[in-house]
């Protein structure tokens, strides 16, 4: 049996974090020997509810977990944690623009950044949830100067769930079938899920499907705006796939994928693919099972794909300018 592994949840009596921690506890990021701390972040009036979670969590007698530890105070929650997941951040209000949530959530990603920086463990991850997750993302990195920004990533994982499944049901073939579906960009509306590169049984997905005009126009504006929805069906968020979204994410930090079928991760640019550098963008990504990936190079894009990444790209960087009092 390995030594545990210490993982942080903010928002962890929420939706997503109610869904998330037993997927945790049963080893779905480290696997079956590594046993594993909770250490869950609430924000003052939730604490009640967060000791309701806990019992949970120990009346569930998972064989893998050791500790819960509550607090509202982040640097109580980030103590030495190996894994940091950024769940909570503030939700949007009616009538509230996008930039406004970014303002909003500017200040409690700032606060998260410095714990990490100050308290976890020297070789932390960090997977950021909470939308905007990519300029949360890029907030809690410049908040945390001694971490490297390459620890520090943020999930298009579900849109690249969504993607597969979508692709799968229209073709009639299982989701497993689907490979080298990418994400590029923003996890917002303007988000590109790259049919252009994807495959189904190994055969380029348009071959299989054959129907160029439901890519354009039903498949992208499905996966784009699956989360509205999810919301409008069931009257909440999609909390459960979005929790199993960031447990695949963490899985494939802490396991091997290789450029066969990438996995889709939001992280800082290297000015790869003309995406300016300083964003946090989505890439299609191996990772070497230890925390760490590299941004796969080579893929072709063609005119079309290139200018919907553009239209991506400009929305993060118009996110990057509001917070730039922040990440300047």
């Amino acid at each position: 049996m390995n030594q545990p592994k210490r993982v942080a949840v903010t928002g962890a009596a929420g939706q997503i974090g109610y869904s998330l921690l037993p997927e945790i506890a049963r080893g779905r990021v480290f696997g079956p020997d590594t046993p594993v701390v909770l250490q869950l972040l609430e924000i003052t009036p939730a604490l009640g509810a967060l000791e309701g979670v806990k019992m949970e969590l120990y009346d569930s007698a998972f064989p893998l977990l050791r500790e819960v530890i509550c607090s509202d105070d982040p640097n109580v929650a980030f103590a030495e944690a190996d894994l940091v997941f950024c769940v909570g951040s503030k939700p949007r209000g009616p009538g509230m623009e996008r930039k406004d949530l970014i303002q909003e959530n500017g200040p409690i990603f700032t606060g998260q950044g410095k714990a990490v920086n100050d308290v976890a463990s020297a070789d932390v991850r960090v997977v950021v949830v909470g939308n905007p997750c990519n300029t949360n993302c890029l907030i809690a990195m410049h908040s945390a100067p001694d971490i490297p920004n390459e620890r520090f990533t943020a999930m298009t994982r579900l849109d690249q769930n969504r993607a597969k499944a979508q692709l799968a049901l229209k073709s009639g073939r299982h989701w497993n079938d689907v490979q080298q579906m990418i994400i590029w960009g923003n996890h917002s509306n303007t988000q590109f899920p790259d049919w252009t590169n994807a495959k189904i049984g190994g055969q380029p997905a348009a071959e299989v499907i054959g129907d160029h005009a439901w890519f354009e126009n039903t498949f992208i504006k499905c996966v784009q705006e699956r989360g509205k929805a999810v919301i409008e069906a069931r009257g909440k968020s999609s909390a459960m796939s979005a929790a199993g979204a960031a447990i695949d994410h963490a899985h494939a930090l802490y396991s091997k994928v290789d450029a066969s079928d990438p996995v889709s991760l939001c992280v800082i640019s290297d000015g790869s693919y003309g995406v300016p550098e300083g964003i946090v963008s989505s890439f299609p990504c191996t990772t070497d099972g230890n925390g760490n990936y590299e941004i796969v190079q080579g893929i072709e894009l063609d005119d079309y794909a290139r200018a919907l990444i553009k239209k991506s790209t400009d929305e993060l960087l118009e996110e990057r300018a509001a917070v730039e009092h922040l990440v300047g």
